[in-house]
């Protein structure tokens, strides 16, 4: 029995007939919308090399291992949101082309991170051969610095057993929680957080594909407020857009739930001045008017340290005391209290001018 194709019939611009069947005319009429409901960060994540931004060098290797058609096991260690996952998905689709997503194993290790997950997921996976011409399939462990000393022992011996069929890429924010055994048996990619140059080009290039309006102030607080992070600043550029269509300085911190540099050096200026009481008030209303927790204040403190006017020695100390005070905080101590504790060695501090 054959089955009846459905087509539809489209006239071209130059009068002549195509037929195309439903699914491809549904499919062409639901990606736009689908495009418009998108997460910016999986919107405008790379799909080639040359888009990805800011680690050159790390690229430029990455590209003759496709090239080659052959790759070590690979370990990319950096902070968050700098590339780590998009570059293994980009090696992945230049590597098996259409085929890319049955050749690949995507498996986060913070949730399953235990021994019975590279047991039996990971050795199933990796013990198969791969679809197409490139002769191994590729494993992609996120977050692997998370998985357990065993799981790691575990994933070692299978790295070592199934190399001729599977490749692995670990991508970890802490390459130290790394066993050595398995750092050596991979080639080590080391990230860096994104510079200016390269989050003022992906913020021009959202702004025109979305046509939405940014200001100078309003781009150097996306900027700040992201510190590098490129998945950072979409979503705060997504939740800016969805207020409003001209995005400014007071909308990012806003929506990034930030306190701004002049409120931090307001603070700290009332502190070193041994107005003690005025700047636990502000730094009071400004931790309820932004949200913030304690460890988020401690951290804008730190920052702003380091662009006051005083003299080298003094800096050193207040930020001694910021080390000091979030270690306590990190140890489960009160919050208000070693923020005052925090405060009154500012103004100690100050006095000593």
């Amino acid at each position: 029995m054959q089955l009846l194709q459905l087509k539809i019939v489209v006239a071209t611009p130059s009068r002549n007939l195509l037929q195309i069947p439903v699914e491809t005319f549904i499919l062409a009429l639901a990606i736009p919308q689908f495009m418009e409901s998108m997460i910016w960060t999986e919107k405008y994540r790379p799909n080639d090399f040359s888009e990805i931004m800011g680690q050159d060098e790390i690229v430029a290797r990455a590209k003759a291992f496709v090239k080659k058609g052959n790759m070590p096991h690979l370990l990319l260690a950096g902070p968050p949101g700098v590339g780590k996952t998009t570059l293994s998905l980009v090696i992945a689709k230049q590597l098996y082309r259409d085929e890319w997503r049955r050749n690949i194993l995507e498996l986060n290790a913070s949730s399953e991170r235990g021994i019975d997950v590279i047991r039996n997921t990971v050795k199933d996976f990796a013990r198969t051969k791969s679809i197409g011409d490139v002769p191994f399939k590729i494993c992609l462990l996120d977050e692997a610095d998370s998985l357990t000393k065993e799981a790691q022992q575990a994933l070692r011996r299978t790295m070592e057993n199934y190399t001729a069929t599977c490749r692995f890429i670990l991508l970890a924010n802490y390459s130290s929680k790394i066993i050595e055994p398995i750092q050596s048996r991979c080639a080590v990619f080391r990230f860096k957080p994104l510079g200016k140059a390269q989050l003022l080009r992906i913020i021009d290039k959202i702004a025109v594909n979305e046509k939405i309006k940014v200001d100078e102030k309003g781009k150097n607080a996306i900027m700040e407020v992201s510190e590098g992070d490129c998945r950072r600043l979409e979503n705060v550029m997504q939740s800016c857009a969805a207020v409003s269509d001209s995005i400014t300085e007071e909308t990012v911190y806003s929506v990034a739930s930030a306190a701004k540099p002049k409120e931090i050096k307001e603070v700290i200026a009332l502190a070193l001045g041994n107005r003690f009481t005025e700047a636990r008030n502000k730094l009071l209303e400004t931790m309820l008017n932004h949200g913030l927790a304690g460890l988020d204040i401690i951290k804008h403190i730190q920052n702003e340290v380091l662009s006051l006017d005083i003299e080298s020695r003094k800096k050193m100390r207040l930020i001694e005391s910021c080390g000091e005070i979030e270690f306590r905080m990190s140890e489960g101590a009160d919050e208000f209290v070693q923020l005052e504790a925090l405060l009154s060695r500012f103004a100690i501090v100050g006095e000593k001018s």
